[in-house]
């Protein structure tokens, strides 16, 4: 085999691409992975998930700083923030995980090359570098190139006053005002970021409640806690302009079901109403490679594309648009190409919004099951009733399982309180393997933990919560 010719080339380097990159090699098959960011992890670890992730860290420290700790009899003065050293915390953080995934590359024996790849014929790639253009061929192409934000009509993105997410990830001062536009995960996250650190933040959202996709009970709990920790909302409301003026932007916002327009003033404009599949310059549609009307690349079961040998997975196709379905769909194909019987359960892709605190879910929402006629139990236990959660007075929420009313089969679970991201795992094996709520209500837990509250709510599904 030459030195350009492969058995597997996988273009997009982030946690979809990086993970089938290194699963395929894993499994015997010569590999290469093409990314022109130049920095292997994609949107998620350099611009998204993890970048984010450090901020909401280093914001929360600052926040409790401020409100907690002298209620733990913690005294002190002067406190501030340096945003620039929060900054470079950050960036530190986002370096040594790309630096890791590329030792992970050199560890697994996957060709690394760095430039934007356009498929030029089913199985040939065209990388264009810094040092110019290269063809790469391969018997299988994967296709893992993400998503983009979704730009806002009317609202051009400048990343200085009307920002993405990327722009709110570097801002070099704490905005007065921020006007986040859009209540889901991104928006909220990136708010409560700059709502800790100072900035006064409004959340503008055209649907009539934060965090749409979320259970109804979640969605209405959330936003009154965030609305405690000081963020506004301004719900059922669209921006149809955006005009920016010596570093102050004027919104032009207009009621959702139709009204008389009004305006708002804000200093930092976060664009935040969702993402879409990033196809740009690929040479898909030259290839005759099928995209739906939303601009998700089309796949079967397998992940194959209407050319043989084309693939896709992640973003780029849809579903849940979150970095671990990607990570999934990567050993998945990978195994697919290699002989194996590679799979994913799409019913059992948790969901975590890293605010504080944490909203995590996993399966159906009550919604889903009423719309479905689908009878079903529900149990529900707050962390205020859970010993650990007071002793680290970090009580707000709640967990809640949702059951079969017949079988007691869990079909979905909700949690809004500390931890509540790393809480949803044990749902999501005992789903996995088909386990009832009483699976979990008669599992030992550890005594003070937050997981008690997980027992507590598998035990209410059958009425006989013990703290409750």
């Amino acid at each position: 085999m030459s030195e350009n010719n492969f058995d597997v080339v996988v273009v997009g380097g982030g946690p979809g691409g990086y993970v089938a990159a290194i699963r395929a090699a894993q499994l015997g098959l010569k590999t290469a992975c093409v990314e022109s960011r130049g920095s292997l992890g994609g949107t998620c670890l350099n611009v998204g998930c993890i970048p984010s992730k450090a901020l909401l860290q280093s914001s929360h420290h600052f926040a409790a700083a401020q409100h907690e700790f002298a209620h733990h009899g913690i005294k002190f003065s002067k406190l501030e923030v340096d945003l620039a050293a929060m900054m470079a915390r950050k960036d530190k953080v986002v370096s040594g995980l790309t630096k890791g995934i590329e030792g992970l590359f050199k560890k697994n024996k996957v060709t690394y090359i760095v430039g934007a790849g356009r498929l030029t014929a089913p199985g040939t790639i065209a990388v264009t570098g810094k040092d110019g253009e290269q063809t790469i061929t391969a018997k299988s192409i994967i296709i893992a190139t993400g998503s983009e934000v979704t730009p806002l009509p009317g609202v051009e993105i400048d990343e200085k006053h009307i920002i993405s997410s990327t722009g709110a990830l570097a801002l070099g001062a704490v905005p007065k005002h921020m006007v986040v536009i859009g209540a889901g995960v991104i928006g909220l996250e990136l708010g409560s970021v700059w709502r800790r650190l100072g900035a006064e933040v409004t959340v503008v959202e055209f649907l009539d409640r934060a965090l749409p996709l979320n259970d109804g009970e979640v969605s209405k709990q959330m936003q009154r806690i965030l609305e405690k920790q000081g963020i506004k909302f301004k719900m059922g409301t669209k921006v149809t302009a955006a005009k920016s003026h010596k570093g102050e932007v004027t919104l032009t916002l207009e009621p959702a079901k139709g009204g008389a327009a009004e305006e708002m003033k804000a200093d930092s404009v976060l664009v935040a109403i969702g993402r879409r599949p990033f196809t740009n310059g690929l040479g898909l549609s030259e290839l005759g490679v099928e995209i739906d009307n939303r601009g998700f690349v089309k796949v079967d079961g397998h992940f194959r594309t209407n050319v043989p040998g084309i693939y896709a997975i992640g973003d780029v196709i849809g579903g849940a648009m979150l970095a671990h379905k990607a990570e999934e769909e990567g050993v998945a194909i990978a195994e697919i190409l290699a002989g194996q019987a590679g799979h994913v359960n799409y019913d059992v892709i948790p969901a975590v919004v890293y605010t504080h605190p944490e909203v995590a879910s996993v399966g159906r929402t009550e919604e889903q099951l009423k719309a479905d006629g689908v009878a079903y139990k529900s149990g529900k236990f707050p962390f205020m009733a859970n010993s650990r959660a007071r002793a680290i007075d970090d009580a707000d929420g709640f967990v809640k399982i949702l059951a079969d009313a017949k079988t007691d089969r869990i079909l979905g679970a909700h949690i809004i309180g500390p931890m509540a991201g790393d809480l949803i795992a044990e749902v999501v094996m005992g789903m996995e393997f088909g386990a009832a709520a009483e699976d979990i209500a008669r599992t030992c837990h550890a005594h003070p933990g937050l997981g008690e509250a997980v027992k507590e709510a598998a035990l209410a599904v059958d009425a006989r919560a013990i703290h409750m």
